[in-house]
């Protein structure tokens, strides 16, 4: 085994051993599962949209699901995806950049 290959594995096995202590901690806590749940997802690809700046399209990517899957996922968890854009949005189409030629169509 690869020194790289041991440090993933010891890294998935404390990560799991976490998240296990955590799922005791919610169990004694009397926290019902459909709440921890909801929580889990929520924190999970609030963490995932943080990363990539609101950008859906690529957080989407990282999850492992379809864009329209994380919108819809993100209205249920009443989401707001503005917050984490850091104001960047794109600039108006009147202040664009036009190319000063068009390709001619065949």
């Amino acid at each position: 085994m690869r020194y790289n290959d041991f440090n993933e594995k010891k890294r998935e096995s404390i990560v799991k051993d976490q998240l296990e202590a955590l799922i005791l901690q919610m169990y004694k806590s009397n926290i019902l599962y459909s709440e921890g749940v909801r929580e889990f997802k929520k924190r999970f690809i609030l963490t995932v949209l943080q990363e990539n700046k609101g950008n859906q399209c690529r957080a989407a990517r990282e999850l492992g699901m379809h864009r329209n899957t994380l919108s819809r996922t993100i209205s249920e968890l009443k989401i707001d995806v503005r917050q984490l854009r850091d104001g960047v949005k794109r600039p108006p189409r009147s202040t664009r950049h036009v190319p000063l030629e068009k390709k001619a169509v065949r």
